[in-house]
């Protein structure tokens, strides 16, 4: 079903990205690492879905949660004159690897259980 969301949702952003304006030079930042923090927002979601302690409120506020955070120190990186943002790009980043990291060895353990059980059961044939 979290899937069946997720595909949905990259079809709509898709389809509002061929058909929005460009996004100003000045706001790109703010884009780039509000994108980040949905990408590892989706990704937390992903694994948690595997390892069967989804919860949507969690997911939601995360997701619009870190979103929010990434733009105000990008923000005030700017009134700063700090790249601020640079350290939330290495943190959410960091995140995503690492739940990339389960979603990986969560299939790669389902794939090697299910080769064990196929030549299990050829075994028990013969």
């Amino acid at each position: 079903m979290v899937f069946i969301a997720i595909l949905i949702g990259c079809i709509i952003g898709m389809i509002a990205g061929m058909n929005a304006p460009i996004i100003p030079y000045s706001l790109s930042g703010y884009l780039a690492i509000s994108i980040v923090a949905a990408l590892d927002s989706v990704f937390g979601g992903i694994t948690s879905v595997l390892k069967g302690n989804f919860d949507l409120k969690i997911f939601v506020s995360g997701f619009f949660g870190n979103a929010i955070l990434s733009i105000l120190l990008t923000y005030l990186g700017e009134k700063l004159n700090v790249d601020i943002y640079l350290a939330a790009i290495v943190v959410f980043v960091g995140r995503m690897f690492l739940n990339l990291a389960i979603i990986r060895r969560y299939y790669i353990d389902k794939w090697t259980q299910k080769i064990n059980d196929a030549k299990k059961e050829t075994a028990k044939k013969q």
